[in-house]
């Protein structure tokens, strides 16, 4: 398995320098300009030196190039250094700069990244883990009560959109129940028993939010690998042999159910790290999401550029993690 997750690792670098050609290449020929947002009143003189002071008056490929060097090299530098003390050189490198806050992209990511892991990453949490047991005992009791239950809850959570419950739980549980913040306050910080309690509350809708969108997919996936399952030979003969019937739904045609869900549970974690990008902007959570928009709306193209490219990697990395995660749950799997 080590040889076969390094092939896949050394074939990934060729896949992420055309994807990263791509999305700079996508975004350099998109209409948006630095100085669209200026007033007016400032001459065209100024303008073209604030373009040239950007470094839009270089060609492209020295600008591809030079970005290859501050997000491949100069970046991964800089966190060797704050993380270990360590020094590389002189220390002046040049980084990967925002247009609109002058301050490096990667550090803007690092201070938004807490409040997208807490809410995003523990909604997809909570999602995964309504999805299985509703996937599995719907499966398992095809055509009962739950069933049909099971099935209405996923189409409503798959086909209400975020933007609408969101909403919705905010008219209930905020404005006429009064029980929940309808607003996010990013710079709240835990200190106690009472700041804790806050963020708890503050968090209970955009989680929730997301997590019954999520689990009403996955618990569709769960649902239909295991009665793909549930009629094969090997769950007749376990059966016949004797074993328990938890034991048979468990070990046996769990896990095998697992298989597929694995994959759509891993190419979805990137989406945490990308935020809920509808979801940030209804509860004002201050997260990734908030600052992809942020960066479009103002022409940022260095942050969208690193941010989107950052979002690729994380696809192919849990694509290989997915790909790993078979060989685990299916013994019959060989990576040679």
């Amino acid at each position: 398995m080590l040889a076969y997750t390094l092939r896949r690792l050394l074939f990934a670098i060729p896949t992420l320098l055309v994807i990263s050609f791509i999305i700079f290449s996508l975004l350099d020929l998109s209409p948006g300009d630095p100085t669209s947002n200026l007033p007016l009143t400032i001459p065209a003189e100024v303008r073209e030196q604030i373009r040239l002071s950007l470094g839009l008056g270089e060609p492209f490929h020295v600008r591809y190039l030079k970005w290859l060097d501050q997000f491949f090299i100069n970046e991964p530098l800089h966190l060797i250094e704050q993380a270990t003390g360590w020094s590389f050189g002189d220390g002046q490198r040049l980084r990967v700069i925002s247009w609109q806050t002058r301050s490096p992209v990667v550090d803007l990511v690092l201070e938004r990244m807490p409040q997208t892991l807490w809410v995003v990453g523990l909604s997809y949490l909570v999602g995964v883990l309504i999805a299985i047991p509703i996937g599995v005992i719907s499966a398992y009791r095809q055509y009962s009560w739950f069933d049909q239950l099971g099935t209405l809850f996923a189409m409503i959570g798959f086909s209400v959109p975020t933007f609408f419950t969101g909403l919705l739980f905010i008219v209930i549980f905020s404005v006429w129940l009064g029980w929940l913040p309808s607003i996010y306050d990013t710079n709240l910080r835990v200190t106690d028993a009472h700041t804790f309690w806050l963020q708890i509350r503050q968090m209970i809708m955009p989680v929730m939010v997301l997590a019954l969108f999520n689990a009403a997919q996955l618990s569709r996936f769960m649902r239909a690998a295991m009665l793909d399952n549930l009629g094969q030979e090997y769950v007749r003969t376990a059966r016949a042999k004797g074993l328990r019937e938890r034991a048979v739904l468990l070990i046996h045609v769990l896990r095998n159910s697992l298989i597929p869900v694995v994959t759509v549970i891993a190419l979805g974690i990137p989406t945490i790290f990308g935020g809920a990008i509808i979801t940030e902007q209804i509860f004002r959570v201050n997260g990734l999401g908030q600052l992809l928009i942020t960066g479009i709306q103002g022409a940022d193209i260095p942050l969208v550029q690193t941010l989107t490219f950052m979002f690729a990697v994380l696809i192919v990395l849990f694509n290989l993690v997915a790909d790993l995660l078979y060989g685990m749950l299916d013994p019959r799997i060989r990576y040679e």
